[in-house]
């Protein structure tokens, strides 16, 4: 019987080890070869066969369909440029230019990792969706609250992060992904 007992314990450890170790994983969204610029953060193996276990379980649980890197990269923002985490209960300034590829688009995605829900049927502004300044760069508000021009809808008192995809990238950000220039996110002012 203390055998039994023993070897359940243990079975039971281990068990607990590995599926906590995976969620932490997950949650924390761990990435083999991870390359960070400013607050996105971004890895070279989503969609494709050289893809680790965490990598592949994250795009199944969050990234629905990533395709491989020479078609899109994908880059995650969880923060703001001051390394603060968004929240829908501030208004936010994203401010760029045309992404190095040829097409790009900007999305909002809520705490469960889908599009946010709103009136405005507005989801992401993409490279022949966003109105320009006269330089040729981009202003986009992301706010709960409506915005003039370029207005990208949360929901209060969520948090929520932002995906920027490059399609069918530059060869220069296919090859050296920290290298990409990427919008600021400025918090302007909370609620």
């Amino acid at each position: 019987m203390k055998r039994f007992a023993y070897w359940g314990g243990i079975i039971v450890l281990g068990l607990a080890l590995g599926v906590g170790s995976a969620a932490f994983m997950l949650r924390l969204g761990a990435l083999d070869g991870g390359y960070s610029v400013g607050p996105w953060k971004t890895g070279t193996d989503f969609g494709s066969a050289n893809a680790d276990m965490y990598t592949r379980a994250r795009v199944a649980l969050y990234g629905l369909l990533a395709l491989d890197r020479k078609e899109t990269m994908y880059y995650t923002a969880s923060t703001d440029d001051a390394g603060k985490p968004l929240s829908g209960d501030c208004t936010y300034v994203v401010e760029g230019k045309d992404l190095a590829a040829r097409w790009w688009s900007v999305t909002a995605y809520g705490p469960d990792s889908f599009l946010i829900p709103n009136e405005a049927n507005v989801y992401s502004f993409a490279k022949t969706t966003v109105k320009r300044e006269a330089d040729g760069h981009y202003i986009v508000r992301v706010s709960a609250d409506r915005q003039e021009g370029n207005w990208l809808p949360v929901k209060r008192g969520q948090s929520f992060d932002m995906t920027a995809r490059f399609y069918n990238p530059d060869a220069e950000v296919s090859a050296a992904p920290a290298s990409a220039e990427l919008p600021r996110i400025t918090k302007e002012s909370c609620k």
